[in-house]
Parts: C-alpha cells; sequence; structure tokens
C-alpha cells in the first residue's frame, strides 16, 4: 500500500506554473510572492510597520470558519509631524484571491510608498486564501478586520497606534485586483445598517479590479485566448458559488443586489488600458453612477500600462501619478458631502 500512498500523495490535482501547484491529497504549494519582509523602521521615509493578530471569537466565526481562528495583518505608520490624527486605510491585496499576503516584498513596499506619500494609517489584512479557504472566507476575514479597526474608535481599542493616530471620521477601504473586489464586498456590507459597523466609511479607492462575467464586455470578447486564461479563477476560488455572474465577482450583473446600497461617500475606480479587466472597472463606474447613490465616483485610467503595473516599478513615473492619486484621494476635502 505504501508505493500507492506515496503515488496518490504525488498526484497534481491542478497547477499555473510558477504560480501554485494543488494535490488531490489537498496539499497545495505556493511559488509567487511567497517571501516575507521583516517589519521594521524605513531609515528614508520614517515609515514604520508592525505585525498584530485579530481574534475572531467562535460565536462570530462565519459559515465557512469551523470555530474561532485569527487573522493577521500589518500596520504602517508614517512618520508623525505632529499629534493630527490621520486617516485610515483599510488595505487588501491581490493576488486572485490564492496567492501573496500583506507581508511579501511586492505589497510591503508599495504600502510603505502609500503611507509615505498620503500620510495615513493602514491595517494590511491577511484574509485567508483559496483552495484551503474557499471564499467567502476572504470576505469574512476582511469583515472581521474592519470591525477590529472600529473597535477603536473610541480610543480604547487593543492597539495604541489606531487608538492614538487614527481618525475614524476619515475611514477608507482599497485593494488591487482581487483586493479591490474584497473592498467593493465590504462597502456594500458596510452600506447595510444591520450589520451592525459602528463607523461610516468615507471613501473606496479600486485600482485595476477583479470584477468577472460569464459575457465578454470589451477587450475580452478580442481576446478569448486571454479570457480563458482568467475564466478559471472564480470556479477555483469559489467552488460553492462558481457562476461567473455571482454578485460577489460580477456586481453589475441582472439581479445583483444595487450599488446604491454601497456604504460610502466617494469612490475612485484606477484602470489601466492594456489590462483586460479594464471595461469591468469602467462599466462598474457607469453602473455607479446610473445607480441611485448618493456620492461622487471618480475615474483615473493609466495609459500605456497592464494590470497591476505599478506594484512592480514603484519608480517609474506613472506608478508615482497613481500614488499621488490615491494620496489626493485619502485627504480631500469631503465637507461639501458630509453636510
Amino acid at each position: 500500500m505504501e508505493p500507492h500512498s506515496n503515488s496518490i500523495q504525488s498526484e497534481v490535482a491542478f497547477e499555473w506554473p510558477s504560480i501554485i501547484r494543488v494535490y488531490k491529497d489537498g496539499r497545495v504549494e505556493r511559488f509567487f510572492e511567497i517571501d516575507v519582509v521583516p517589519p521594521s523602521t524605513d531609515p528614508e521615509t520614517g515609515v514604520s510597520c508592525k505585525d498584530v493578530t485579530i481574534p475572531v471569537a467562535a460565536a462570530a466565526a462565519a459559515p465557512s470558519k469551523p470555530s474561532s481562528h485569527v487573522v493577521s495583518a500589518r500596520l504602517f505608520l508614517p512618520k508623525l509631524a505632529d499629534s493630527r490624527k490621520l486617516p485610515l486605510l483599510i488595505y487588501f491585496h491581490g493576488g486572485g484571491f490564492f496567492v501573496s499576503s500583506p507581508f511579501s516584498a511586492v505589497y510591503h513596499n508599495y504600502l510603505k510608498a502609500v503611507v509615505a506619500e498620503a500620510n495615513v494609517v493602514v491595517v494590511s489584512v491577511n484574509y485567508g486564501k483559496a483552495p484551503e479557504h474557499p471564499i467567502p472566507a476572504a470576505y469574512e476575514d476582511s469583515w472581521a478586520a474592519i470591525q477590529w479597526a472600529a473597535s477603536h474608535r473610541d480610543g480604547d481599542g487593543p492597539e495604541a497606534w489606531l487608538n492614538e493616530h487614527a481618525d475614524f471620521g476619515r475611514v477608507f477601504l482599497s485593494g488591487e485586483s482581487a483586493g479591490a473586489n474584497i473592498a467593493h464586498n465590504m462597502a456594500m456590507v458596510a452600506g447595510k445598517p444591520e450589520r451592525g459597523l459602528n463607523i461610516r466609511l468615507l471613501g473606496v479607492a479600486l485600482v485595476h479590479p477583479y470584477f468577472w462575467g460569464s459575457s465578454p464586455i470589451g477587450p475580452e470578447a478580442l481576446h478569448p485566448d486571454k479570457r480563458a486564461e482568467l475564466d478559471w479563477i472564480w470556479p477555483f476560488v469559489c467552488p460553492s458559488t462558481p457562476d461567473s455572474d455571482e454578485p460577489w465577482i460580477n456586481p453589475m450583473a441582472d439581479g445583483a443586489p444595487r450599488l446604491a446600497g454601497l456604504g460610502c461617500r466617494r469612490v475612485l475606480v484606477c484602470v489601466a488600458e492594456k489590462d483586460l479587466l479594464r471595461d469591468r472597472g469602467r462599466l462598474y463606474r457607469e453602473v455607479l453612477g446610473g445607480s441611485g447613490w448618493a456620492g461622487v465616483a471618480e475615474m483615473m485610467e493609466t495609459e500605456g500600462e497592464g494590470h497591476a503595473f505599478h506594484l512592480y516599478d514603484l519608480g517609474g513615473e506613472k506608478a508615482k501619478d497613481l500614488i499621488r492619486r490615491l494620496a489626493t484621494f485619502f485627504n480631500g476635502d469631503m465637507s461639501p458631502l458630509m453636510s
């Protein structure tokens, strides 16, 4: 029996070369953005970071989690010039819901640049990844992290950086790709009074959002081979509801909850000209603007670049332009909207 057992253990059920390999016995190997950058203070910018754990009580655990568990996060704090409180950004990294983390060099360095430019406090959430933790685990973990951050609103939460430096009148969500998808879905949950969030979200910044659908739009129809490269992702990460028109992945689908329920007052959608997902972001802004939502939706499109280009070229002028636009969004005067 032993040779047979070994052969079963070594059989591959699914593989995306250089990214992830899943074996039939349930083991998972990841090869992409698996590095871990230790927390530190950057000598050039003065940005500090540290790692925290967020306990989720068994009573509050969502259906996909059998018992209490822990969500980890990386906190970022800019160099402090005075005692004024700063906008709070709750951030969700990309990676298709199945790779990467806040601790990888890509997201650590990106958020360090955002914090230095925007002067914001950041909670970067390490949500559970498929296939070990299929959707809705990423949403559940992210909501738990938002609730944990909100528990500091009155200055008596467990984390001193949030108590002392975060302005809970200026709370934003943001993310890249799958993380932007999470940010959207969390804003939809925040818009439901029965969910009991004790803070108001001021804005959501969606950078190259990962939305999808069963019918091709824009460049997807012109490049069926490229579309096929992405078609498998949602059924892989969400086997319980694999339909590409599930509202989690296609909030513009017929029958999806109206975007008028989005629980924030301002949205920035960033897309890239050569990104296959570009027209999904454009359509999102169009549908949001026509939904009756009472906020302001802005759009930024970067010419000549592809999906998540900025993460791998932080020194480039176009990446710097994107980060500056985000900084402006996080620090904009919202008084006309909040009256």
